[in-house]
């Protein structure tokens, strides 16, 4: 081998891709020292014991890097001033977190002076796409080894069979074998009887809801909430000043203990196919519910209606992977203008998954009860409709006067 692999960084979740890949990666790169990095955006006790297994299953070390701060700063609150969703409704959970993790993966790699770095993505899969091309951008030169695409191993029963023959400790079984990814964000599960459509979630199944319940198990009395923007961004809740972390944290807990938050998603992959997923995201629904309300009465319309476009690339961007990209930064320029001026209090009311608007104000609201109101009113005078329809209907009454013309001629 003209080029062998010795040091190789491994992106690490303690899950069962990665489990077996130390072990697989030892056996297939001459023993070769494996590092595991794990990254910390929120996923919890998740990460409990992880260093203990990491090393019982042959890695050199493990990295824990503690990224929520960063999560939501850099990643979650620009996506949500932007009000990007992938194909409506996805929030873009793990999408927004892939390209963080590769990027400190990446500077890892070069700092241990690794031969390459590795990941656990299948070759179906978006996330491989979300790492390589960070990858791309922080370590250009570094050689990705992607197992999915090389091994022989063909299904996740497969992988059990493999940890089970080399002794890899797992916490999953083969009948609740679903795939998950969790992080401060969102919670999303994949797999097993999910994979058809046609399938209902079993949401009363004990387990399967983490982050909340579903709504038929919700209250019967309403939760009402209080969010304050600050140029787009929220600061607080019910009057109380909270981090990023912290108030995604207990959104999620009142949102999730309402039954907000799930939704059962078919959505196109990047690499071609149709996915189903069902995806908990209290928080996030509740978020992006009062941002949408607080620009309702910010911006102008046209503002407003450019931004919902600009949106939809922003939301495709972010799904692709392409977040270290000159067009990203461009629209961030672009949505921090708009944000100038998303400032206010937002109330909702949470019931049995249901977000309700429960009034909004704003210092700079465009709202003007002396011009939108029924009564009587000093400042519009409703005559001057009567132009505007005529000059705004020109080319429309122009274009059946001449096709009547011609009819009749014929």
């Amino acid at each position: 081998m003209s080029n062998p692999i010795k040091k190789v960084v491994l992106m690490y979740s303690g899950g069962l891709d990665t489990s077996i890949i130390i072990p697989w990666l030892k056996e297939n790169y001459d023993g070769c020292e494996v590092i595991a990095v794990s990254a910390d955006v929120g996923q919890g006790t998740e990460l409990d014991g992880l260093e203990e297994k990491a090393k019982k299953t042959g890695a050199s070390k493990l990295y824990i890097l503690n990224l929520q701060q960063e999560f939501v700063e850099d990643f979650i609150w620009p996506t949500l001033k932007a009000g990007a969703r992938y194909e409506r409704d996805y929030l873009l959970g793990t999408s927004f977190a892939r390209p963080l993790i590769a990027k400190a993966v990446a500077e890892i790699a070069r700092a241990e002076g690794a031969d390459a770095i590795c990941h656990g993505c299948t070759g179906k899969g978006n996330d491989q796409v979300r790492f390589e091309l960070t990858f791309k951008v922080f370590a250009p030169e570094m050689k990705i080894i992607a197992p999915w695409r090389i091994w022989d191993i063909k299904s996740r029963d497969e992988e059990i069979d493999y940890a089970e023959a080399h002794n890899v400790p797992l916490k999953i079984n083969r009948e609740t074998n679903y795939s998950k990814d969790k992080n401060l964000w969102h919670l999303s599960h994949e797999g097993l009887d999910l994979e058809d459509p046609a399938n209902e979630p079993q949401y009363q199944k004990a387990g399967f809801l983490e982050l909340g319940v579903s709504p038929e198990r919700a209250p019967d009395e309403p939760t009402y909430i209080t969010l304050t923007f600050e140029q787009g961004i929220p600061v607080a809740l019910d009057g109380v000043r909270l981090g990023g972390v912290e108030l995604i944290a207990k959104l999620n807990e009142i949102g999730g203990a309402n039954g907000v938050g799930i939704d059962d998603l078919v959505e196109n992959r990047l690499v071609g196919m149709k996915s189903r997923g069902v995806y908990e995201n209290p928080a996030g629904k509740i978020l992006y519910r009062a941002h949408d309300v607080l620009e309702s009465i910010t911006l102008d319309r046209d503002t407003a209606h450019y931004k919902a476009l600009l949106a939809e690339r922003y939301a495709e961007l972010v799904y692709f992977g392409q977040w270290y990209t000159p067009l990203r930064e461009a629209l961030d320029a672009f949505v921090d203008q708009t944000q100038q001026t998303v400032s206010g209090e937002v109330k909702l009311k949470l019931y049995k998954g249901n977000i309700v608007n429960a009034g909004v104000t704003s210092p700079y609201s465009l709202w003007s009860e002396a011009f939108a109101t029924f009564d009587e009113d000093d400042v519009y005078d409703q005559k001057d409709s009567a132009g505007f329809i005529n000059l705004f209907g020109l080319s429309m009454k122009v274009r059946a006067l001449l096709k009547k013309e011609r009819e009749n001629a014929e």
